[in-house]
């Protein structure tokens, strides 16, 4: 068993995906920095501060692939530091002493910060390719079950009706908001850190702020107004953002888990043969997706919290934030696309059952239908006196077991002003389902 879940090989898929576990694996990480510090030797060269041979060099000694990553950490347990061991592997491979240059002017917390935001990037692509995925399988449903009528429920009980169409249309709005979160955080997430020890840009003088552009445009990176070691805002704007998206699929996960359920089976999700719901009971076809999907929620919220602690640094700079961050900003990242990836398969294999959806509607026997008869029987008799008449009514179904239909044939008031034939329209489910059909088509085509 591995330490953590992301790793294991047995689990990982669960808590993450192939794609993301590669966007964060230690190469890439390494690769992160010395993406950084290649496009630093090349900005210096441009600007004449460091010799054009050097910045050659160390674009050469720039692929992760030709370190040996244990050899690494060895150094990196010895100094007690993450860059310098690079800063000495890369300068070693650099020849006529040109490895001098390597790190000029720059701090640690610079590499990595901006080698963050650079698998950041790559991670909100696919984030983003995830959303629009998704997004793409709930229009769908919301076109095709437009009018699909099903119970509404409210507190657990049935309500009036409403439509498959409408209810993944609402989920399909909360995610185009999500998809519109993510295009203005953008400009405010990906800037990369640039600013020596204290973040003044001393060591360079006059010439800080043209490296900083210089170095920014090279990575396509927003350049930052000032130094942000210690504001992690950007961060915990990205975690609050992710915790967003992932409670999103966690509530469409148990919207459809509680769907699914013996009594109602109006959704199933997807059922491939080989897939097995109990070792001891053959009958079971368990919602697995959705509880994986409503779990990954859980742990990706909890990272909220901790991304908040990050905001209070001491002085300059501080290492309690980054190492914290170090343990949740991939984490998060991995659970959120894990959720949804695996909605993204429940929305698009999901088996709606809409003959069940209307079976449902007829369990209370035309209960849920007291306001449509109320709202008509209020132009006759005033709205407050059809209230009181339907509650009458109402009552009388529950205690005596009858339909609703049965109980208001008893009532002279309905029947003095209403037909059989009328009653029985009023009592038809599928004709009052207000405009939902109109609004799960209007959100589908927006």
């Amino acid at each position: 068993m591995s330490a953590y879940v992301i790793d294991s090989e047995l689990f990982g898929d669960q808590f993450s995906t192939v794609e993301m576990r590669e966007i964060f694996s230690d190469r890439q990480t390494v690769q992160a920095w010395l993406d950084v510090e290649v496009a630093l030797a090349e900005a210096e060269a441009d600007l004449g501060i460091i010799p054009a041979a050097a910045a050659k060099a160390i674009r050469d000694a720039g692929d992760a692939g030709d370190y040996d990553l244990a050899e690494m950490k060895l150094e990196m347990d010895k100094t007690s530091h993450p860059i310098v061991p690079l800063v000495r592997m890369i300068g070693a491979k650099c020849p006529d002493g040109l490895g001098e240059y390597v790190h000029w002017g720059a701090t640690t917390q610079d590499i990595t910060d901006t080698g963050m935001i650079l698998q950041i990037r790559d991670a909100i692509d696919v984030i983003e390719t995830r959303l629009a995925a998704l997004a793409a399988c709930l229009a769908d449903h919301a076109v095709t079950h437009a009018a699909t009528a099903m119970p509404g429920r409210t507190h657990g009980q049935h309500a009036q009706p409403v439509t498959f169409g409408y209810k993944t249309a609402i989920w399909l709005d909360e995610v185009r908001r999500h998809q519109t979160r993510i295009d203005e955080m953008r400009p405010r997430l990906l800037a990369g850190q640039f600013g020596g020890a204290v973040g003044t840009l001393a060591a360079l003088g006059d010439q800080g702020f043209a490296v900083r552009a210089k170095l920014m445009q090279n990575l396509e990176l927003v350049e930052p107004a000032i130094t942000w070691h210690t504001a992690r805002d950007r961060i915990v704007e990205m975690v609050s953002v992710l915790a967003m998206i992932a409670g999103t699929c966690g509530k469409i996960a148990n919207e459809l888990f509680l769907m699914t359920k013996t009594e109602l089976q109006e959704v199933e999700e997807p059922y491939p043969a080989g897939k097995v719901g109990s070792s001891t009971m053959p009958h079971k076809r368990n919602p697995a997706i959705c509880e994986s999907v409503a779990g990954l929620v859980r742990t990706v919220r909890s990272s909220v919290s901790l991304a908040f602690e990050t905001m209070v640094s001491e002085n300059e700079r501080d290492k309690i934030a980054l190492n914290t961050e170090r343990e949740f900003i991939s984490r998060t990242i991995c659970q959120t696309d894990a959720a949804l990836a695996k909605t993204v398969v429940l929305c698009d294999g999901l088996d709606v059952r809409a003959a069940n959806m209307r079976r449902n509607l007829d369990i209370t026997r035309g209960l849920t239908l007291s306001e449509a008869v109320m709202m008509a029987l209020g132009e006759k008799l005033g709205r407050q006196t059809a209230h009181d008449l339907l509650h009458a009514a109402c009552m009388t179904a529950f205690k005596e077991d009858i339909n609703m239909k049965a109980a208001l044939m008893r009532m002279a008031e309905v029947t003095d002003v209403f037909s059989e034939d009328e009653i029985d329209a009023l009592l038809d489910p599928e004709a009052y389902i207000g405009l939902a059909a109109r609004m799960a088509r209007d959100v589908a085509e927006g």
